[in-house]
C-alpha cells in the first residue's frame, strides 16, 4: 500500500491541478446550467409558441383556437417542464446507485439530445411540441440531483462546500445565458424560437465530449463498488498532491461503518429516527427555497420595470440584470462559504429577503400616492435576488450531500429533487391566481416562508463547515438521540435500527 501511495506525495503537475476544476465545469455545463438555461429560454418565446399552436390547430382542423384554449395549451406545455424534471429526479437515485455518479450523467444525455433535436424541427414538421418538451426536462432533472452528489463526493473536505455550491453558479449562469440568447436580436425572433429551444444541444454536447475523460466519485468506487485501486487512482487525479493516505483512511472508516448496509429507498428516509433531523431539514429548507418568492421577483420584474419608466424595448436588457445579480452573488457565496459557514449564509439570505420583501410590498402599496416608490420597488427586486443568491440558492443544494451518509445520499437527492420540481410546478400553476387575488400584497405569503427558513436554520441546522462526512454523521446522530450515551464510533441508521429491534 505504501508503494501505491508514494505517487500521491509527489508535487502536483499542472494537469493534475486542473482535474477538479475540469470536473466541476464538465458536470455543471450539462447539469444545473442546463436547468437554469431551459428555465430561462422557455419564457422568451411565449407569444411565438402560442401563435404556432394556433396556426397548427387551424391547419389541421380549419378553425382557430379560442384565446382561452391557446392559453390552456401553453399552460400545459409550461407545466410539462417541472413534471419532466420530477420524472428525471425520480430516476436519479436508482441510476446513481446502479451506474455510478458520472456514468448516470453521461447515459441520460442521449435522451436530452433526442428531445432537443425534435424541437428544433417542430416548426418545419409541425411535430407535437407537447410530446417533445418533457425530453428536455428529464435531463436536468437527473443531472441537477446527481451533480451536487458527484461533486461533493469528489471534493476534499476543506473545499466540499465551495465545490458543491458551484452548482448554483452554473444555474445562475444558465439563466443569464438563456436571457441573452433569448434577446430579439439573437434567437428571440418569431421565426427562430425552435432553434432557441433546441440550443440546449450545445451544452449537452460539450458535456458528452468532456465528462467521460474525468474520474468517477472516489467514494462511490470504494464504498459502493469496493474497488480500492480505482478509488486511489481517482483521488490521485483529483488531488494531485497532499496526504492521500489520511483521506483514504477516512474513506475506509466510512466504508466500515456502512458495511452490511444496502442503499436506502426514498420512503425509508422518513421511517427512521436516526434520520429525523436530516429529513426534516431537507424538506423544510428545500421547500423554502422554492416558496421564498425568488421566482416571483423574476416574474414581476418586467411589469415593475415598465411602470418605473423603462421603455418596453429595453425591458429585456433590464431582465438580464436580474439574472446577473444572482450569478454575481452565487460566485461570492462560493468564495466565502468555507469561511462563513452554511448556517450564516442561509440565515443571512432569508433574513435579507424578508427585509427587502417587506419594503417591496410597502412600495407597491404606495405607488399610486408616491410614484417614486416604483424606483424603490425596482431596487428591492435586485436586492432580493442578490440575497437569494448569497445563501438559499447555493447552500440548499448541498444539504443532501452533507447531511446523509453514502447509503442514504442517493435517496436523499431523489427526495430533494422531487420536492423541488413539485414546488416549482405548484408555484408556476398558482402564481397567476396569487397575483390576482392579493394584488399589491402578493409577496406577503412568501415573507412568512423566508422568515421561517431563517428561524429553522438558526434553531435546528448544524454547521458542517470543515467537517468530514463521517464527523457530520456522528454529530447528527448525537442530535437525533440526545439522551442516549454515545459510543466511540458512529453507526449507520440501518445498524442502529437492527440493534433497537
Amino acid at each position: 500500500m505504501e508503494d501505491e501511495l508514494e505517487p500521491s506525495l509527489r508535487p502536483p503537475t499542472q494537469i493534475q491541478g486542473r482535474i477538479l476544476f475540469l470536473t466541476i465545469c464538465a458536470a455543471g455545463i450539462g447539469g444545473t446550467f442546463q436547468f437554469g438555461y431551459n428555465l430561462s429560454i422557455i419564457n422568451a418565446p411565449t407569444s411565438h409558441i402560442q401563435e404556432f399552436t394556433n396556426e397548427t390547430w387551424q391547419a389541421r382542423t380549419g378553425e382557430p383556437l379560442s384565446d382561452h384554449l391557446v392559453l390552456l395549451v401553453w399552460s400545459i406545455i409550461v407545466s410539462l417542464y417541472p413534471l419532466g424534471g420530477l420524472f428525471g429526479a425520480l430516476l436519479a437515485g436508482p441510476l446513481a446507485i446502479t451506474l455510478g455518479r458520472k456514468m448516470s450523467i453521461i447515459v441520460i444525455i442521449i435522451i436530452m439530445l433526442s428531445g432537443a433535436g425534435e424541437i428544433g424541427q417542430c416548426r418545419r414538421g409541425k411535430s407535437q411540441l407537447v410530446a417533445d418538451v418533457p425530453l428536455l426536462c428529464i435531463r436536468p432533472g437527473v443531472s441537477m440531483n446527481i451533480q451536487p452528489m458527484y461533486l461533493g463526493e469528489s471534493a476534499p473536505k476543506e473545499l466540499r462546500g465551495a465545490v458543491a455550491m458551484s452548482s448554483a453558479i452554473f444555474t445562475a449562469l444558465g439563466i443569464v445565458m438563456g436571457q441573452v440568447v433569448g434577446l430579439r436580436e439573437l434567437l428571440g425572433d418569431p421565426q427562430a424560437w425552435p432553434l432557441l429551444l433546441a440550443s440546449c444541444l450545445v451544452p449537452g454536447a460539450l458535456q458528452l465530449a468532456s465528462l467521460p475523460l474525468l474520474p468517477e466519485s472516489p467514494r462511490y468506487l470504494l464504498i459502493d463498488c469496493g474497488d480500492t485501486e480505482a478509488c486511489l487512482a481517482a483521488l490521485q487525479r483529483l488531488r494531485g498532491s497532499g496526504d492521500l493516505a489520511r483521506e483514504l483512511e477516512e474513506l475506509e472508516e466510512e466504508r466500515a461503518a456502512c458495511q452490511g448496509c444496502r442503499a436506502r429507498r426514498p420512503w425509508e428516509l422518513f421511517q427512521h429516527r436516526a434520520l429525523r433531523r436530516q429529513v426534516t431539514s431537507l424538506v423544510v429548507l428545500g421547500s423554502a427555497m422554492e416558496l421564498c418568492g425568488n421566482d416571483l421577483m423574476y416574474a414581476y420584474a418586467s411589469s415593475v420595470f415598465q411602470k418605473a419608466g423603462v421603455p418596453e424595448a429595453k425591458v429585456q436588457y433590464a431582465i438580464i440584470g436580474t439574472g446577473s445579480c444572482e450569478l454575481l452573488m452565487a460566485i461570492v457565496s462560493c468564495v466565502v462559504v468555507e469561511r462563513m459557514g452554511r448556517r450564516v449564509l442561509l440565515i443571512g439570505g432569508y433574513s435579507l429577503m424578508t427585509c427587502w420583501g417587506s419594503i417591496f410590498t410597502v412600495a407597491l402599496c404606495l405607488q399610486s400616492s408616491f410614484p417614486w416608490t416604483l424606483y424603490l420597488a425596482v431596487a428591492c427586486i435586485f436586492a432580493s435576488i442578490l440575497s437569494f443568491g448569497i445563501g438559499p440558492a447555493g447552500v440548499t443544494g448541498i444539504l443532501a450531500t452533507e447531511l446523509f451518509d453514502q447509503m442514504a445520499r442517493p435517496a436523499a437527492c431523489m427526495v430533494c429533487g422531487a420536492l423541488m420540481w413539485i414546488m416549482l410546478f405548484l408555484v408556476s400553476l398558482g402564481f397567476p391566481f396569487v397575483m390576482e387575488a392579493l394584488s399589491h400584497f402578493l409577496y406577503v405569503p412568501f415573507l412568512g416562508v423566508c422568515a421561517c427558513g431563517a428561524i429553522y436554520t438558526g434553531l435546528f441546522l448544524p454547521e458542517t463547515k470543515g467537517k468530514t462526512l463521517q464527523e457530520i454523521s456522528e454529530e447528527l446522530h448525537r442530535l437525533n438521540f440526545p439522551r442516549r450515551a454515545q459510543g466511540p464510533t458512529w453507526k449507520s441508521p440501518e445498524v442502529i435500527q437492527s440493534t433497537e429491534l
